[in-house]
Formats: C-alpha cells, sequence, structure tokens
C-alpha cells in the first residue's frame, strides 16, 4: 500500500481521507524485512505474483540474502514437498535473476518507486535522537529446524519511518479462561474449555482468539464453520445453558436489550442503507484531479463511525 501510487486505489473502495494521505507522501522506497529465509516467507503465491505486477514498483531482491539461506536442510524439505512453495521460490529467484548485481540495481529497472525485500535480518534497534534515522539489524542464518540464530554481524539501514509487523496478540475476554503464553481462549473445536479441560456450557470461540493468528480468510471460515457445528450440535443436544431473555416471536430481544442499555446499532437493512448510499457517492464523484479523469469509483466510503450509524438507522430500526 505504501509503494503503490493513488490512482491504481481510487477505483476501489478505498477512503478519500486515505488516498489524500498516499497522495501527500513522499514514499519512493519500502523495505520488508524479515528473520527467516526466502523459502520461509508467508506469503500466498497469488499474493506474491501479484507483488511484482504493481504498475511503476519494482520489486529487488538480493544475492547476498539467498547466497546465506542456501544449504538450509528444512529449506530444502520445504520446497520439495510444497508445491506452492515451489511457486513461491521460483517466483522470488525470477526477481532476483532480473537484477544485474548483488546489489539488486539494474539497468531495465525504471519504476518510480521500489519494494525492496530482506531475508535473514533481525531487528535490533531503531536508530535516531529526534526521529526514525534508520534501523540496525543482526544478520542470521539458518539452524536447520526451520529457526535461526544470529550470527553477530550487524548492518544499518537507513530508514525514516518504521512500521512494526512482528505478530499479532489476542487480548483476554473478561470472565474466560486464556492461555496468556499463546495469547488463545483455551478451546476444543471451538467449545471453551476450563483448567481441566472440560467444556463451558455455551461459551465458544472462533477465528485468532481461538488459534492464533494464522491462516488466510479461507482457513478463517472454515474455522468458523467448525465452531459453529459444535454450537448448534451443543443446541440440538440441550447442552446450552437457558437463555437470560425469555424469546419472543419475533426475535428481538437482543435488539431490545440494547436499546435499553443505550447502545446504537443498526441492522441488516441499516447496512443496507448505508451501503446504497455510499453507491449513490460513488455514481456522483466527480474528479478533480486530472490523473483521475478515467476513473470510475463503484463507492465512496463514510469514514467516521458515528456518520456510519446515523446513516444506517436513518429508516432502518422502528422508533429510530
Amino acid at each position: 500500500m505504501l509503494a503503490k501510487h493513488p490512482k491504481d486505489l481510487v477505483s476501489t473502495d478505498v477512503p478519500a481521507n486515505v488516498v489524500a494521505g498516499l497522495e501527500a507522501s513522499p514514499v519512493t522506497d519500502v523495505h520488508v524485512f524479515g528473520r527467516r529465509g526466502p523459502i520461509h516467507v508467508k506469503f500466498t503465491p497469488i499474493e506474491l505474483r501479484e507483488l511484482g505486477e504493481v504498475p511503476d514498483v519494482d520489486v529487488i531482491v538480493y544475492d547476498d540474502d539467498f547466497e546465506r539461506a542456501a544449504g538450509d536442510p528444512h529449506a530444502e524439505q520445504l520446497h520439495a514437498s510444497n508445491n506452492q512453495v515451489k511457486v513461491i521460490s521460483r517466483t522470488l529467484n525470477g526477481w532476483r535473476a532480473s537484477a544485474s548485481s548483488s546489489t539488486g540495481s539494474a539497468a531495465d529497472r525504471t519504476a518510480s518507486r521500489r519494494l525492496h525485500l530482506h531475508f535473514l535480518h533481525a531487528p535490533v534497534e531503531v536508530l535516531g535522537a529526534d526521529r526514525v534515522e534508520g534501523v540496525r539489524f543482526e544478520r542470521t542464518r539458518p539452524v536447520g529446524d526451520g529457526s535461526v540464530e544470529g550470527t553477530g554481524e550487524f548492518v544499518d539501514v537507513p530508514v525514516q519511518a518504521v512500521y512494526r509487523a512482528v505478530g499479532y496478540a489476542s487480548s483476554p475476554v473478561p470472565g474466560v479462561p486464556f492461555d496468556e503464553r499463546r495469547a488463545v481462549i483455551p478451546n476444543d473445536g471451538g467449545r471453551v474449555t476450563d483448567a481441566s479441560g472440560a467444556p463451558i456450557p455455551g461459551v465458544y470461540a472462533t477465528g485468532w482468539i481461538k488459534r492464533g493468528p494464522v491462516g488466510l480468510i479461507g482457513h478463517t471460515k472454515g474455522d468458523a464453520l467448525e465452531t459453529v457445528t459444535n454450537l448448534v450440535a451443543d443446541a440440538a443436544a440441550g447442552a446450552l445453558p437457558a437463555p437470560q431473555v425469555d424469546a419472543g416471536p419475533d426475535g428481538g430481544e437482543v435488539l431490545e436489550v440494547l436499546e435499553t442499555r443505550g447502545i446504537r446499532f443498526t441492522t441488516w437493512a441499516g447496512w443496507l442503507g448505508l451501503d446504497a448510499h455510499e453507491r449513490g457517492l460513488g455514481e456522483a464523484w466527480e474528479p478533480t484531479d486530472a490523473a483521475y479523469a478515467d476513473v470510475a469509483r463503484e463507492r465512496v466510503k463514510v469514514v467516521p463511525r458515528d456518520e456510519q450509524v446515523e446513516i444506517s438507522r436513518a429508516g432502518a430500526l422502528v422508533g429510530s
């Protein structure tokens, strides 16, 4: 996103304030650093391929990183047993082959922006007193089991901004067991379990708080299906606790509770209203920049949450 040109994003539902920020951005080079080697990247083959198709952006990799990663038995095993890894390796080595020297430069690299991919670099220190001036990295090497160790060799890379992307940790939910080390809610197939491993009736988990920050949207959908399947099975078996609110004929008990607590919410009908509003803004959109003259917008996003709620509630809820 930092390397892309705003024109390539305007046709999407990217909010106007984000476009304005990208238009004002002076960024020309984005550096991405990983602690492990090229074979262990977590791109999907499609993500990596699309990365190389971003208009007017060159992807640059460095020979030294590949040479340091050579001979890693764990990487070789992954490459031999996983077709996706083979595609990723082929893509990365294709970019490597296009460079004319170990510096990553090439005569045919004419894009105005560059995305640099660095491997076997572990961040040690952000450099600079009053502002970011660089990052110090320790070069790492594979140890053969998929992990890396430090080499004692340090390099300083001049940069003006740092974005941390070292993982995601869920937060505890009050009254629910939590594994502090793994940052997940203990569960068995989505059924939340107590200290003895027994399911807690009526309490379920899904997503990253269920299994940690791994997988893509497809994995998450399958994960949610597992949890909901177990919930439905428990309901059919009469294993769920009695509801705290008597069920009525219209199924609106949850909405009534939210209303009595003063919680502003919307419904599916409200979301459809917001969707229609944003699409209408897209149809009426007229570019003020000549660079976007040939761009059509499917929608213009409403950004402030309060405004989203107001639009979605207008006429969508009885008594709103």
